[in-house]
């Protein structure tokens, strides 16, 4: 019977009956791209919670740095390098300024860093995503202030009001190398699911690598990274709010994997700049396959030692023919049920899941959200239109925020992302994309109090902007 009133009041507003301006106007533009555009451009779109730093900085950004600084190139790879190799292959570009062939060269880098001009000639689209990062490095690790205020600043511009972004994986030179056993023990137990083994060798193993001061690490992190360039560059101000999620590596081996998750937690723990946990690399890569299970128990484990740690967790960026059938039915319940994921990203193959009903009414009775990526998806994983869980997880009521993701490889933007919704998928209705955007601030990581302030702040932009459409 609620399913029915539902949508029963969906058709009300589907046929104009009590509809407020902004809603009668929205269904009569949403079928005009550029129409459709401005509106979402100007509409309040409060937080990206689905964000990582690295890949939405736009390629250009990368490409200025290195030209700057005269680093080389190689003429068959595009390899850069700042030791600048004295090989013929090799050339500075200042060398292919010189020469006229800057321009040339320079579009061949930011087709190799981002999806620019992409053909589908030139491999895998999957494999030119996650290899840009490689491929820009050089730059990207020293470009971090002014990638920084790129963000902030095209946030603003593009009404939007807080960025929770996938920012770095807490470094710590600390060797662990006597503690290596630990991998052969931990995997046998995988190959034999010995969840109690697994739990006892997870608490010997962080009882030794707290004992390699991994926190003096991670608050050295906080105090010369995050706080240095939070403040330094005033990343906060009337405008805008960023916060910063740490993230662990899929592809290490165990040890370095645990040794990760402890310094990101211990990170999270003593910073209010750092909000929450995730972890990143391509969920169909090898290793992150072969040890899933365990990951989710290392997440499920270190919960128990860091109760207040929130994490957000990539599951389901699957898609069938990605692997073998059978892997698509467990990873999204696996970081629901047992990491205790509080949000999850992408969430692409929950149809295939096992038990799938089950899991999303847990998730929507839980309102464990799901981090919608549609360009992402669409290019990565080569899912869209309705064969994307979108309307899957609208129907059984499961929360919903709107996220860019990697939005400089991608070439995209969180204004898109609305815009390719209201395209896409016509039954969702104008106050459903408002409580998307309201979702992006409440299922955020921050405080209560920095919540409450910007739905307060939200509450402002949007009775400016429906304002407009009542004069």
């Amino acid at each position: 019977m609620r399913s029915c009133i539902a949508f029963a009041l969906v058709l009300v507003f589907k046929i104009g009956f009590a509809q407020s301006p902004v809603e009668r106007y929205f269904e009569k533009i949403r079928n005009n791209s550029a129409e459709l555009t401005a509106f979402m451009a100007q509409m309040p779109k409060g937080g990206d919670l689905h964000h990582h730093y690295t890949g939405s900085v736009y390629a250009e950004t990368f490409l200025d740095y290195v030209i700057a600084n005269d680093y080389a190139v190689n003429l068959q790879t595009l390899e850069i390098n700042p030791e600048k190799p004295t090989d013929k292959e090799w050339t500075t570009f200042s060398a292919l300024k010189t020469s006229g062939a800057l321009a040339r060269y320079s579009q061949l880098l930011l087709m190799q860093w981002s999806v620019k001009d992409y053909e589908p000639s030139s491999g895998p689209s999957d494999k030119h995503f996650f290899d840009s990062f490689d491929k820009f490095k050089y730059a990207s690790a020293y470009t971090v202030e002014a990638g920084l205020l790129e963000l902030k600043n095209r946030a603003i511009r593009e009404n939007v009001s807080y960025l929770e972004t996938m920012f770095l994986s807490v470094p710590c030179p600390q060797t662990v190398t006597d503690l290596l056993p630990f991998n052969d023990a931990l995997h046998l137990c995988q190959q034999t699911h010995n969840d109690s083994l697994t739990n006892q060798l997870l608490d010997s193993l962080y009882t030794a690598l707290v004992a390699h001061d991994l926190r003096g690490c991670a608050l050295d992190y906080n105090e010369n990274v995050i706080k240095r360039l939070h403040q330094g560059l005033a990343i906060d101000d009337s405008a805008f709010t960023m916060r910063y999620q740490n993230f662990v590596l899929r592809f290490l081996d165990p040890v370095p994997f645990f040794k990760s998750l402890i310094l990101c937690c211990e990170s999270d723990q003593n910073s209010d700049l750092v909000v929450g946990v995730n972890v990143v690399a391509p969920e169909d890569g090898e290793v992150s396959m072969a040890d899933y299970w365990l990951h989710m128990r290392m997440f499920r484990y270190i919960h128990s030692r860091y109760p207040d740690v929130k994490f957000a967790m990539h599951a389901g960026e699957l898609a069938l023919g990605m692997v073998q059938p059978e892997e698509l039915t467990w990873h999204i319940q696996e970081a629901v049920y047992v990491a205790g994921a509080r949000r999850i990203g992408h969430g692409v193959a929950v149809p295939y899941e096992q038990h799938s009903y089950d899991l999303l009414r847990h998730m929507a009775r839980e309102q464990i959200p799901v981090e919608i990526n549609l360009t992402s998806n669409e290019f990565i994983l080569h899912v869209q239109g309705d064969r994307h869980p979108t309307m899957l997880y609208r129907s059984f009521g499961v929360p919903i925020v709107i996220s860019s993701d990697d939005a400089g490889i991608l070439r995209t933007s969180l204004t898109e992302q609305y815009v390719l919704l209201a395209h896409r998928y016509p039954d969702i209705t104008y106050a459903e994309i408002r409580q998307y955007v309201y979702n992006s601030i409440a299922f955020s990581f921050l405080s209560a109090a920095d919540k409450q302030r910007l739905k307060a702040d939200l509450d402002a932009r949007f009775a400016a902007f429906e304002a407009e459409f009542g004069k």
